[in-house]
């Protein structure tokens, strides 16, 4: 074997494992990933929309039933499953899917793709290279991929929301055949949203049901962007409440919460608009108020709507800061009123004077862990009966059953605090769900608790002996 050989045989091995990890990297970034990203069909049959193309007969589903790729270009707007169909190409014709994105690569990104397709070219191995919004690539780059899609290196398919037929090289589409991709009509997007809301990879084990007006409403707002649609969807489903026949509901003004008006580009840029709303999140919880503020404008400039910040803040203002400054609840909701009152110019500088006061307030996220582990607990430990001392006598036979009875009524003990009581059923007597941290109010909080047990471990007339433990408590 010469030297040459044998330095192509390192190379294939060394690109093989790269592919392998980036496929494993893949598969994990896929359990976090957003709702569009989880559905994204796997196989022709899941694929929704594009009927004139991918129906029984049509040009592309018998290309795809042939296991056959050519190169192409797929224009249509944004969210109609263009990446989507590039995905089920490479996996039809058994090609690795190499992606270039054109908003960030150059000519340097396009000879390195190149260069690692060659490799697998040696080893029978064939590489589709997908490269997204095409468009913005100018003459030059698009030219560099040329020889690469005439000798068979690779197997070209680009992306683009703009007429090719002004934004693309004469050259490159001689190379390439051109399909128009359409937006969603209005049955297939009420069939990707029942398959969001029905599926395990989805919102199925949640089930979500919807109110009257919410489909109609969901997909007006997304107008046939599927990968909208899905955003909305997701966006919407967290604030969906819990309902006693279990599962959970979603109303309109749920939709309306997340939809404030109908909403512009959220992928202006390039980035989606959970990426901005965590980031924003992730800023003020990390008490960074400029970060904050630039989330903030660049959300606003986006076309999101003001009001769903001032309530993802009232979000944070239970979750973050909690009581170690519960005057952030009453900033935040100050706020969101002066939007409603005078109007969006000073309600967006008022938001914005919320998002600063709840970063550099102390934080605290005790409360919030301490209301989940009650929540758990009430789950877990519902059939327990109120301790018959702590309930209503409204009755004389309620009284005579000892309803009531033994009672210590707060403000008859000093400090309005009977000492040594207990308001838990027996068995969790001793449970404790709340630390206050040493930060904010909650130092204050936490030396109160501190004066209160020690008042109870002096106290002789408890309800039960010292150092009683219910027979299920468990210390936190």
């Amino acid at each position: 074997m010469s030297k040459a050989d044998s330095g192509d045989l390192f190379a294939f091995f060394e690109q093989a494992h790269a592919d392998e990890e980036k496929v494993k990297a893949q598969q994990v970034e896929d359990e976090f990933a957003p709702l569009a990203s989880r559905l994204r069909p796997k196989s022709i049959v899941e694929y929704v929309g594009q009927t004139h193309l991918l129906g029984p007969g049509k040009p592309l589903r018998t290309v795809l039933d042939r296991g056959q790729c050519y190169s192409m270009i797929l224009w249509g707007p944004p969210g109609v499953g263009k990446t989507t169909l590039a995905l089920l190409f490479a996996k039809a014709c058994n090609a690795f899917f190499e992606q270039i994105p054109a908003v960030t690569s150059g000519v340097k990104d396009i000879r390195e793709a190149v260069d690692r397709a060659l490799l697998r070219k040696k080893s029978g191995i064939k590489t589709l290279l997908f490269v997204d919004e095409v468009h913005r690539f100018n003459k030059s780059q698009q030219d560099a991929f040329l020889p690469h899609i005439e000798n068979g290196t690779i197997t070209f398919i680009g992306a683009t929301t703009e007429n090719p037929s002004f934004s693309l090289n004469s050259a490159l589409l001689s190379r390439a055949r051109v399909y128009v991709l359409q937006k969603l009509t209005e049955d297939e997007s009420r069939t990707l949203l029942h398959n969001a809301l029905t599926s395990e990879k989805g919102l199925g084990p949640e089930q979500i049901e919807l109110s009257d007006g919410v489909e109609k409403a969901l997909i007006d707002l997304a107008g046939g962007d599927a990968r909208h649609l899905l955003n909305i969807l997701e966006m919407a489903s967290d604030l969906a409440a819990p309902v006693k026949t279990g599962g959970k509901i979603l109303t309109l003004a749920m939709v309306g919460a997340v939809a404030g008006r109908k909403m512009i580009n959220y992928d202006k840029g390039g980035d989606a608009y959970y990426e901005l709303i965590s980031a924003f999140h992730k800023s003020v919880r990390g008490s960074s108020p400029d970060a904050a503020l630039y989330w903030y404008a660049r959300i606003l400039e986006a076309g999101g709507d003001p009001l769903y910040v001032a309530r993802r803040l009232l979000a944070i203002a239970t979750e973050d800061i909690g009581l170690a400054d519960p005057r952030a609840m009453t900033v935040c909701l100050n706020a969101w009123d002066i939007f409603d009152r005078v109007g969006a110019y000073e309600g967006e500088r008022a938001i914005a004077e919320a998002a600063v006061y709840c970063a550099l307030a102390p934080k605290s996220n005790h409360l919030y862990v301490a209301f989940h582990e009650a929540r758990e607990d009430a789950k877990q430990n519902g059939d327990l009966e109120v301790p018959i001392y702590l309930r209503n006598a409204p009755t004389k036979l309620m009284e005579n059953l000892g309803y009531k009875k033994g009672y210590r009524y707060a403000h008859d003990y000093p400090g309005a605090y009977a000492a040594g009581e207990s308001f838990f059923p027996e068995e969790l007597t001793g449970t404790v769900y709340y630390h206050p941290s040493d930060r904010g109010l909650e130092a204050n909080l936490g030396k109160k608790e501190d004066y209160l047990k020690e008042r109870d471990d002096l106290e002789e007339d408890k309800r039960y002996p010292k150092g009683y433990i219910g027979k299920r408590v468990k210390f936190r």
